[in-house]
């Protein structure tokens, strides 16, 4: 982890969001602002000159875009980036951090307000910069990884749907085989893309999601997320069936429980549907993976839990209850994972079966049969 204060790059087109970042930022002992630019180019020439630890970056800037910067930056000097943008650019936002931001700051408007919780917010996610892995690994982390021990969990089997079955996109209420339950926050959205982008067509179990977003990005999330992917991923919403083939994002502000009805079926249960409604106060990450991960303990060894890269220990107490109920749990290693704290938290709690590289967890989810 870094010592000293955290050098910082302020980027945005507007002198009056610059001046309020650097304010905002250099009111923490622990960082210090180090240059500020207002449009692509100059803030290329300060990087590669200034060489901060962070730099925070609006996207959309006169000469040089915030991504062409992003996709310069990420060859000749990777840098941790923290995307500062208004909800109107959601779009924008997964684009960049598919480009190697490691996380981002929603604002209302193009204005940056002196919002208390926005403030606060920038500053924690400027912070969590000490505890990155280097950046140049963390942007090679889906090549060139060596393979990790092969795994004791249950062992995946590829799916023998036949050919002649309907599509993905316009079956609908198949039973799913399992449920994956999956729990992620900094650097969660680009591992969630590799996992997703690599379910088969015919898969045949189902994916909660709770991923910690604000409430505004998660639909675009999961559209961004079908769009890529070979089956059919939404926002949940209250009341939807869990199916084979399906993928569902909790809603940012929320939390998602499955509701098992038990029944005497061949996969023990009836029927699995979505409850989704507001935080209680016991919920201490909203999303909550933990949460989530709990309400599976009821699909017994077909409920599997994945554990990914993210900030406190959010889904160690669901991991413990799918383990207590017969599941499996599988969390990211630390050679992948950009933040390397819930997977630790869950590992050393002793409630994983089995550690992987993102890789291997793609891998693996997707061959679940």
């Amino acid at each position: 982890m870094k010592t000293g204060p955290l050098r910082v790059l302020v980027v945005d087109d507007s002198a009056y969001n610059r001046r309020n970042i650097a304010d905002i930022l250099t009111g923490s002992d622990e960082v210090e602002v180090v240059g500020k630019a207002g449009d692509g180019e100059e803030a290329l020439r300060l990087a590669l000159s200034l060489k901060p630890d962070v730099i925070t970056l609006d996207l959309e800037m006169p000469r040089m875009d915030g991504f062409t910067f992003l996709r310069i930056l990420m060859v000749r000097q990777p840098t941790p980036v923290i995307v500062v943008s208004s909800y109107s650019q959601k779009e924008n936002v997964f684009k960049a951090l598919e480009l190697g931001a490691v996380d981002f700051v929603a604002k209302p408007s193009q204005r940056l307000a002196p919002d208390a919780a926005l403030r606060r917010e920038i500053l924690q996610k400027v912070l969590l910069v000490r505890y990155l892995r280097p950046l140049a690994a963390v942007s090679q982390r889906n090549s060139a990884i060596p393979p990790l021990p092969r795994s004791t969990a249950t062992p995946p089997v590829l799916s023998t749907a036949q050919p002649d079955q309907p599509s993905a996109r316009s079956v609908a209420n198949i039973a799913a085989r399992f449920i994956v339950g999956i729990g992620s926050s900094t650097g969660g959205p680009t591992a969630l893309l590799e996992i997703l982008s690599r379910v088969p067509e015919k898969f045949p179990g189902a994916i909660l999601i709770a991923q910690h977003m604000p409430e505004k990005f998660t639909r675009t999330f999961a559209e961004r997320l079908d769009r890529k992917s070979a089956i059919r991923v939404s926002e949940a919403v209250d009341g939807d069936l869990v199916t084979a083939r399906r993928a569902f994002i909790c809603p940012g502000k929320m939390c998602m429980e499955a509701v098992v009805s038990q029944g005497a079926s061949g996969m023990g249960w009836n029927e699995i549907r979505l409850r989704v409604g507001p935080p209680s106060q016991h919920d201490r990450y909203i999303p909550s993976a933990d949460r989530l991960l709990r309400s599976l303990a009821p699909v017994g060894s077909r409920a599997y839990g994945v554990i990914l890269t993210g900030m406190g220990d959010d889904g160690v107490a669901g991991a413990r209850a799918i383990r207590a109920g017969g599941g499996t749990i599988i969390a990211e290693s630390e050679e992948t994972a950009v933040v390397y704290g819930m997977p630790r938290a869950a590992v050393k709690a002793g409630v994983v079966n089995e550690v992987m590289g993102l890789p291997q967890i793609v891998d693996w989810v997707a061959q679940l049969s």
